[in-house]
């Protein structure tokens, strides 16, 4: 019996009698299709998930002579999970007018959780119609950029037989027209979830575009995340980033590789591009291939000598440009900051507060800049927002925003790493984006993709780009990720938000952990209690965080290599004992509420 299970997927489609696809057992590795939201941007894939995890292969079955249309339609969608020679076997498939069918090396995919066996709705001598019907999860886009779009579907087949007797489908649903129809197992098995670099506008932070490709060999791989870099960033993505390679930009044949040395030689448009720039996109890229320790700059065949690394770059070079800063990129340590037993701003060394200046009961919910020269709160009720400078240990605030009407609140503040101070007015059913550059007054963002809902939580990531916000949707708070696209003189949009995972059934706060990563206090399955999560930003699989008691937690904080702070109902500040183990203790030795890394 042949078995297309793979990556903890579905049975084979084709009946067991009938089919003769195989899989090639190559190893484990899987990209994690989300039952809920967008992939957006993956974690860092050389530190949880590698781009370059070994597969299952799928051999397709051919299609016999005997089949009857309902086992012709499932042959052929075993056969759509295969990528070897651009569907060849796919297309035997269809009748000689449907031969045109071409997905191309990097389809557009309809992807289903699973499917009931096709049926025969109808037919009438050599013609039939088949029907599949299925849950469907989403859909990848030709960028690769996945989307939710949650529902039951039904897919129809049109069928002729020939002279001879074999049936085959000569009308396809609109679906597969130009692109696929996947089980989730299938895109498991046949895709891997990498991330492109690009630069956020007008700074030298790179953002990780997190996107699905199909494997055809391992081999390929290489050449494939180049091409992929070079098409440039997904949809939505897109109007948020810049990428240095000019417009035009192709690798000029393969990648090749010589022991762990690899050299991408880039055609003439190249020239036009900065290469120090350039060269930062394509290390961060590479660098999710493990075989790969150095690399070579070509353009027209002749090696780039980027000023700081010289013509042979460390794969692992460019740390000036990390996501999440070069500090963070370097381990650095990172001290914290809560409001302390007696009411007052205090940083943590070790376990122990230090008084930080701030007089008693002056603020809740502290954000303090990532230089240590500002710092921003709220009111005990909610109602304004404090800002004010923070430096020789004393730190003096005064009201910013203070709310517009009784029926609205604002979220806990935070800074990004331009010292902007961002933060959301909201009340049950509207909300009011408010953002304030150092030097000038607030103002209100005018595009603000979340105007009409309630928000609890909003936090920019470090990368400025992308924001994380809990969002109430029918009567849940759900965690939903979005882009800001900035122009000359700072942010004009916030928006295109969408759930980054439906395994949370409640959220209750968040901060980002690290680029790929948030860490998010929130209930799982209609479990009514509230634990502290860990929430991959490409929608793969959330995991529970640390072990051990916690009291009831009300706000978490994290930062990169630093361990994730958890403020309780009781008055204690819970850490987790190891940083590097997910699974490590919680240890609530401090007294104190609202922690908070600096931004």
């Amino acid at each position: 019996m042949t078995d297309r299970r793979a990556c903890g997927g579905h049975s084979a489609r084709v009946p067991a009698a009938l089919a003769t696809a195989a899989v090639l057992a190559l190893g484990t590795g899987c990209a994690n299709v989300p039952s809920g939201g967008r992939v957006v941007a993956g974690h860092a894939a050389d530190r949880v998930e590698q781009a370059d995890d070994p597969y299952v292969r799928l051999i397709p079955a051919h299609p016999r002579p005997d089949w009857s249309p309902a086992q012709v339609v499932a042959g052929f969608l075993a056969a759509s999970g295969g990528f070897d020679d651009g569907h060849k076997v796919a297309r035997e498939y269809l009748s000689a007018g449907s031969a045109s069918w071409n997905p191309g090396p990097r389809p557009a995919v309809t992807v289903f959780q699973n499917w009931q066996p096709p049926q025969v709705v109808q037919q009438n001598g050599d013609s039939a119609s088949v029907q599949v019907a299925g849950d469907r999860l989403g859909r990848i886009g030709g960028d690769g950029q996945y989307s939710a779009d949650p529902d039951t579907a039904v897919e129809t087949f049109q069928l002729t037989r020939s002279p001879q007797g074999v049936w085959r489908i000569t009308g396809l649903p609109d679906d597969a027209r130009s692109g696929l129809l996947l089980t989730k197992a299938d895109v498991d098995r046949a895709f891997r979830t990498v991330n492109l670099y690009y630069f956020a506008p007008g700074r030298p932070t790179l953002v990780p575009n997190g996107v699905f490709l199909p494997l055809v060999t391992r081999h390929d791989l290489p050449d494939q995340l180049v091409r992929a870099l070079l098409t440039g960033p997904s949809s939505w993505l897109g109007p948020a980033v810049k990428s240095e390679f000019p417009e035009g930009t192709r690798l000029r044949g393969r990648v090749a590789l010589d022991k762990d040395t690899a050299t991408v030689d880039l055609s003439k448009e190249a020239r036009g591009g900065d290469p120090d720039r350039m060269s930062a996109q394509l290390s961060w890229t590479l660098r999710q291939l493990s075989e790969i320790k150095r690399w070579k700059l070509q353009i027209e065949g002749v090696t780039v000598e980027p000023r700081p690394t010289g013509p042979l770059q460390p794969v692992r070079s460019w740390p000036q440009n990390a996501p999440d800063g070069p500090e963070a990129e370097a381990g650095q340590a990172q001290p914290a900051y809560v409001i302390g037993a007696a009411g007052s701003l205090a940083r943590l060394a070790g376990d122990q507060p230090q008084p930080a200046g701030l007089p008693p009961n002056r603020l809740v919910r502290p954000a303090v800049s990532g230089d240590h020269q500002e710092i921003a709160g709220l009111s005990r009720g909610g109602d304004q927002v404090l800002a004010g400078a923070l430096a020789n240990g004393t730190a003096e605030v005064h009201t910013l925003l203070t709310r517009r009407d009784r029926r609205t609140r604002f979220t806990a503040p935070g800074f990004d790493r331009d010292g902007t101070l961002w933060t959301v007015e909201t009340s049950q059913n509207r909300s009011w984006l408010w953002m304030r550059q150092r030097g000038r007054p607030p103002v209100r963002v005018q595009t603000w993709g979340l105007g009409g809902r309630e928000v609890s939580a909003f936090r920019v990531a470090r990368d400025g780009v992308r924001a994380a916000a809990i969002v109430k949707i029918d009567a849940r708070y759900q965690v939903q990720l979005g882009r800001i696209v900035r122009g000359p003189a700072g942010p004009t949009e916030a928006g295109s938000f969408l759930p980054v995972s439906s395994e949370l059934t409640e959220s209750v706060d968040l901060a980002w952990r690290d680029f790929g990563t948030l860490a998010v206090l929130g209930s799982k399955n209609n479990d009514k209690s509230v634990l502290p999560y860990l929430v991959p930003v490409s929608g793969a699989a959330v995991s529970a965080l640390g072990a051990g008691a916690l009291g009831v937690p009300k706000t978490i904080t994290a930062a990169p290599n630093q361990s994730v702070l958890v403020g309780t109902q009781a008055g204690t500040v819970c850490r987790q004992t190891n940083p590097n183990d997910q699974i490590s203790e919680w240890l609530c030795s401090v007294q104190g509420s609202d922690p908070t890394y600096p931004y």
